[in-house]
C-alpha cells in the first residue's frame, strides 16, 4: 500500500499531513533548544520549561490528568524539576546532536517538499491547459458543424427555388461545401485534442501524481525515522552522564510503568456513564384482540432509558448506530435542554446538578459577603454621619437581600432535583442552611432598619463575629503599606484610628465596600476608609 495508489485523490490531505510533520520537527527542535538554554542556566530555568509544558489551569489537558497516561506525563515533567546540578555537558550534546542536526535536516525536508509540490502543481496546470484547448476545439467543432448544416440546408433550398439563378445555386453549393470542409477539420482537431487530453490525463493520474505522492511518502517516512532517532538521542544524552541523571530517568521509567490502561478505561466509564438500562424485550402486540391501552399506560413519565430520552418509538428496536447517516442529524436525536437537566442521562444529570449547586453556592456566598460589608458600612455611617448617609445604602441592601433570597430558592430547587435524581442532596443542603445562618443577622430592610430575622441586635452580632475572626485567624502577611492623608477617629467597632501622615501595613485590600484592613506595628488591626489613605502594594 502506498500513497500514490490509495491516496491518489487526496492531494490536500497529503499537503496538510506533510506540513504537520515538518511543524512537529520544528516544534521538537524548539523544545530541545529551550531545554538546553534551561540546562545552561541551571535548575531554575529547567523548572520554567516544565511549567511551560504543563497543562494550563482549566484547560482540557488538565481535565484529562485523571487518566494515568496523562498523569504519567506530568510525572515526567516533575522529574525534570529534579535535574538541578551539572547540566552543561547535557546542554552541549543536545545542542550539537539534536538541535543543529535536526535544523539542517528540516531545511532539506522543506526544500524537498517544496520541489515535489511544485512538480504536482505544474502537472496539474499542464492538464488544465490541455483541457482548455480540448474545450475550445469542442466548442469550435460544434459551432462550425451547425454552420455547415445551415449552409447545406440553404444550398438545398436554393436548388429547389425556381427563381434562383444557376450562379446562385452554384454559389450556395460552394459555400455549403466549404462549411462542410471546415467542420470536418474542426472535428478532426477536436478528436486529436480529445486523444491528447485523455493521454495526458492517464499520464497524470496513473504515473505523474502517484510518483510524486510516493516521493512525499518516502520523505515523510524518513522524517519520522529521523525524528524517532531524535527522541532516542534525547534520552541517550542523559544516560551517558552523571549517575544522578540515571536516577531521574528511572523515575521517568516508573512514570511510564505506572500507566494503567484498565484504570484509564474505568475513568472513562465514570466520566461518561449514562446510567441507562439496556432496552428490554419488545412486547407482543396482538392486533386481533383489539385491546386498547389504558390511560395509565400512555401517561407521560420521567425518561427511564435512552428510548425515552431520544424520543424513540418503543415498539421499534433501539440502535446504537444510525443506519442512514444522512438522516442522522442533531435535530433528530438531540433532546431539548431543560432547566433540571432532565434531558441528560442519569449519571450526567447528577453531575450537572451537583456542579450547578456548587456554582449557586459560590454566588450566594458572594452576596452574603456583600451583605456583611454593607451592614458594616451602614453602622459606620450611623455612628459617623459626616462619612455618609445610611439611607443611601438602602437600595443596595434591598437588592442584595433579594439576590440572596433568589439564590437560596434556586439552591433549594436544584438540591431537590438532585435528591430526585438519586444524588446526595441531603449532604449538600448544609450549604444553603449555613448561608441562611450567616446572612440572617446582617440583612437589612430597605428602609434602613434591621430586619426581624436573626439576633435582637444585629450590629453587636456583626462586630462580635468580626472580632472573633481577628482572634481565631493567624496574622496575615502584609500585602503593602499606606500613608494616612487625613485623621480618622476610628470610633466604630472594627475600625482603627489613625493620624495624618501615619504609615500602616495593608493586610486586606478594599473589596468594593470602601474599607481597607490595616495593621499597626504593635499588632493592632482594623478597617479604615480607603479614600483616607494612599496605598502602595507590594509587587
Amino acid at each position: 500500500m502506498d500513497w500514490g495508489t490509495d491516496l491518489w485523490d487526496q492531494y490536500d490531505i497529503i499537503d496538510k499531513h506533510t506540513q504537520s510533520g515538518l511543524d512537529l520537527v520544528e516544534k521538537y527542535v524548539k523544545f530541545v533548544k529551550e531545554r538546553t538554554e534551561i540546562e545552561q542556566n541551571y535548575a531554575k530555568q529547567l523548572r520554567n520549561l516544565t511549567k511551560k509544558y504543563s497543562p494550563k489551569r482549566g484547560s482540557k489537558e488538565e481535565q484529562e490528568c485523571r487518566f494515568t497516561n496523562h498523569q504519567s506525563f506530568l510525572d515526567v515533567l516533575n522529574e525534570m524539576n529534579d535535574y538541578a546540578g551539572q547540566r552543561e555537558l547535557i546542554a552541549e550534546n543536545m545542542m550539537m546532536n539534536i538541535c543543529i542536526e535536526l535544523t539542517k535536516y528540516l531545511q532539506e525536508l522543506k526544500q524537498e517538499r517544496k520541489t515535489h509540490l511544485s512538480e504536482a502543481k505544474k502537472a496539474q496546470q499542464s492538464l488544465e491547459s490541455t483541457y482548455k484547448q480540448l474545450d475550445s476545439s469542442k466548442k469550435r467543432f460544434e459551432r462550425e458543424w451547425r454552420e455547415a448544416e445551415k449552409a447545406a440546408q440553404y444550398a438545398e433550398k436554393t436548388d429547389l427555388d425556381i427563381n434562383a439563378t444557376k450562379a446562385d445555386v452554384e454559389k450556395a453549393k460552394q459555400q455549403a461545401h466549404m462549411r462542410s470542409h471546415v467542420a470536418e477539420e474542426c472535428k478532426n482537431d477536436y478528436a486529436a485534442q480529445l486523444q491528447k487530453y485523455n493521454k495526458e490525463q492517464s499520464q497524470f493520474y496513473f504515473t505523474d501524481m502517484p510518483l510524486i505522492f510516493n516521493k512525499l511518502q518516502d520523505m515523510d517516512e524518513k522524517r519520522i525515522r529521523r525524528l524517532a532517532q531524535g527522541y532516542v538521542l534525547f534520552s541517550d544524552t542523559e544516560k551517558h552522564v552523571m549517575p544522578i541523571i540515571g536516577k531521574c530517568l528511572d523515575g521517568i521509567t516508573r512514570a511510564g510503568n505506572n500507566v494503567n490502561e484498565r484504570n484509564d478505561s474505568l475513568a472513562v466509564i465514570e466520566q461518561h456513564k449514562s446510567g441507562f438500562e439496556r432496552p428490554g424485550d419488545l412486547e407482543f402486540e396482538d392486533y386481533s384482540q383489539g385491546i386498547n391501552r389504558t390511560s395509565s399506560e400512555s401517561s407521560l413519565g420521567t425518561p427511564k432509558g435512552p428510548l425515552d430520552l431520544l424520543g424513540k418509538n418503543k415498539s421499534k428496536p433501539f440502535w446504537l448506530f444510525s443506519k442512514k447517516s444522512k438522516r442522522y442529524t442533531p435535530e433528530r436525536i438531540t433532546p431539548t435542554a431543560t432547566e433540571d437537566f432532565g434531558h441528560l442521562p442519569p449519571e450526567q444529570r447528577r453531575k450537572r446538578l451537583q456542579q450547578k449547586i456548587e456554582e449557586l453556592g459560590k454566588e450566594l456566598q458572594k452576596e452574603v459577603d456583600q451583605s456583611e460589608a454593607l451592614g458594616k458600612m451602614k453602622d459606620v455611617y450611623e455612628k459617623n454621619p459626616q462619612m455618609g448617609d445610611p439611607a443611601s445604602l438602602a437600595p443596595q441592601i434591598n437588592q442584595t437581600t433579594q439576590n440572596m433570597e433568589r439564590l437560596r430558592g434556586e439552591l433549594s430547587k436544584y438540591e431537590n432535583w438532585l435528591t430526585e435524581a438519586g444524588g446526595r442532596g441531603d449532604t449538600l443542603r448544609y450549604s444553603s442552611q449555613s448561608f441562611n445562618n450567616n446572612g440572617a443577622h446582617d440583612t437589612y430592610s430597605p428602609d434602613g432598619a434591621h430586619s426581624d430575622e436573626g439576633t435582637p441586635d444585629p450590629s453587636h452580632a456583626i462586630y462580635a463575629e468580626f472580632d472573633d475572626d481577628f482572634e481565631e485567624e493567624e496574622l496575615a502577611a502584609p500585602i503593602g503599606q499606606c500613608t494616612a492623608l487625613y485623621n480618622f477617629p476610628g470610633s466604630s467597632e472594627g475600625t482603627i484610628a489613625m493620624q495624618e501622615g501615619e504609615v500602616l501595613s495593608v493586610v486586606e485590600e478594599d473589596k468594593g465596600d470602601g474599607w481597607t484592613r490595616v495593621r499597626r506595628s504593635n499588632g493592632d488591626e482594623g478597617y479604615i476608609p480607603t479614600s483616607y489613605v494612599s496605598i502602595t502594594l507590594n509587587k
